[in-house]
């Protein structure tokens, strides 16, 4: 039973199914390079999911565990590889009150495919200094009924935690909130020690509660004990409005509920006369500013429905649809604006979504890095600083002029170079279509010099000019080093095949310095 439950899960939703996780962002470690705590001039991970903005705090989730800063992102305490992060990834963090939480997850390989693997949630009461870690919520094989009211709901026990992993975190008065995949709705009241289920509507139900007399099963899947899956019972984005009301994202929709989380009212493209976009709902949130709740609406299983951003000014009553097309992972705010992160961009509104704009080329102002990807995961802001979470760093813009103006800093996570002679690609191996480019980073030993730099292949045949005799380096700081980029490509513009490669730099008078990318498809 437990083996069908993830295949199907699997096959149901694929990559699009776990879209707020990429897995080239998440590539690990081994489980022997424990370390300590670094304290670094960025995050520890490129791949930034999630954001979290607090007076100076500024708390990011990514492939390469949880990174916390207090002073504006001058410094970053990394927690990856520590005794209580090892090399999980984050797929969810959350505050509350000077709580911080944060669920991990890694990747599995199942019947030769990827399936995530939920591995708990971590809290701290002290800004990180010290934490609790909780096991991934799970069932057991007897918990078969849920008490609803009157109504005692069959419920397939979700056993496992793969594709059982927390995607959203929220918080009402003494409750916290999780949507974890296979593992649906659960709240804790006890600080994260027990759990229960909470029962959402099945797919053939608009409405519930506790009064009326229900006959259905909790389950995101068919099984012995549930013949038919709800999708409206797979859980991904979890949002509180207010103490008692409460948004919820499923495969199936969007639920309400406003008694804290006992009735429920669902919204879907099928119900409604002004729906939203689509069914599977990856990401929610609400403007406090305009009093709207935005949400990431993507096709579930109905070819009518589409990807979009959708919102609502009327408390889910009715829907507008913004972005057609558009996969949208996560939003964020700067007072009435809104920014919806998607994989084409991160697109900004300032009219509650009649108009968006888009950020002209993202470059460092200090090292001249341009960011090379389009994918953005979360947003956020503090005061007139805005924050991308992108798949290719983290992103800092001091908005100083009119919407998308001023100055960009880019947080890119890289190893420091061991000598003037040493250089390395990151990340390595090289996937092309996820990762869209490789970084070749070296140095100039403290030098302006024209730099060249070329790929090869594994017979050393010619394939790419990356740059010829640009000037870099600068006399000024002898420990700077440069970045460039090679996007998998040869001179022709075609992808190159699966194999090793080789990068030669030349920096005016010095040595060549030779290095090797495994590229893979």
């Amino acid at each position: 039973m437990k083996i069908k439950i993830i295949f199907f899960l699997f096959l149901i939703f694929g990559v699009n199914g776990i879209s707020q996780i990429v897995p080239s962002a998440y590539s690990l470690l081994g489980k022997n390079s424990l370390r300590k705590i670094t304290n670094d001039d960025s995050p520890a991970g490129n791949g930034i999911t999630d954001i979290i903005t607090v007076g100076d705090t500024i708390i990011a989730g990514s492939g390469k565990g949880l990174s916390i800063s207090t002073d504006g992102g001058a410094s970053w305490k990394n927690f990856y590889g520590t005794k209580d992060f090892g090399t999980e990834s984050i797929s969810a963090i959350g505050y509350n009150n000077g709580v911080i939480w944060a669920a991990t997850a890694h990747d599995e390989t199942f019947s030769g495919s990827t399936v995530q693997v939920g591995s708990g949630l971590k809290i701290s009461y002290d800004k990180g200094n010290t934490w609790k870690s909780i096991p991934q919520p799970v069932d057991t094989d007897k918990d078969t009924i849920v008490v609803y009211g009157r109504n005692r709901i069959r419920a397939l026990p979700i056993t496992v935690p793969q594709q059982n992993l927390t995607f959203d975190i929220a918080f009402t008065p003494g409750t916290v909130w999780i949507t974890s995949w296979a593992g649906g709705l659960r709240k804790s009241t006890d600080g994260g020690s027990t759990w229960q289920r909470v029962v959402l509507p099945p797919d053939n139900l608009d409405h519930i509660a506790p009064s009326d007399t229900l006959n259905f099963c909790l389950s995101p899947v068919a099984g012995k004990i549930c013949s038919q899956g709800n999708l409206n019972h797979s859980g991904f984005s979890v949002i509180a409005v207010n103490d008692s009301t409460l948004y919820v994202g499923t495969a199936g929709g969007i639920n309400k509920s406003t008694d804290g989380g006992i009735s429920w009212q669902k919204f879907n493209h099928q119900n409604q006369q002004n729906p939203i976009g689509g069914n599977f709902v990856v990401a929610l949130a609400y403007n406090s500013a305009t009093k709207t709740i935005w949400a990431g609406t993507n096709q579930a299983n109905d070819p009518a429905e589409f990807s979009s951003v959708s919102s609502s000014t009327d408390g889910g009553n009715n829907w507008k649809t913004f972005l057609r097309g558009e996969f949208v992972h996560n939003f964020g705010f700067k007072s009435s604006d809104i920014i919806a992160a998607t994989d084409d961009g991160a697109f900004r509104s300032s009219d509650n979504g009649t108009s968006w704009i888009l950020p002209t080329s993202i470059i460092d102002e200090s090292s001249k890095l341009q960011l090379q990807t389009n994918i953005f995961y979360t947003a956020a802001s503090q005061g007139q600083i805005i924050w991308l979470g992108s798949a290719d760093g983290l992103v800092k813009l001091n908005e100083t002029g009119g919407m998308w103006q001023g100055t960009w800093k880019i947080f890119l996570a890289s190893k420091a170079l061991t000598s003037a002679d040493d250089s390395y690609a990151f990340p390595n191996p090289f996937y092309p279509k996820i990762d869209g480019t490789v970084k070749i980073k070296y140095s100039t030993a403290g030098k302006s010099v024209p730099v060249t730099i070329r790929i090869f292949d594994f017979g050393m045949n010619y394939v790419r000019t990356i740059i010829q005799n640009i000037q870099k380096g600068s006399s000024s700081n002898a420990n700077a080093s440069e970045i460039d980029f090679w996007d998998g490509k040869d001179d022709s513009g075609k992808l190159v095949t699966n194999g090793v490669y080789f990068y030669r730099i030349d920096r005016g008078s010095a040595k060549p310095e030779f290095g090797k990318i495994i590229v893979i498809e």
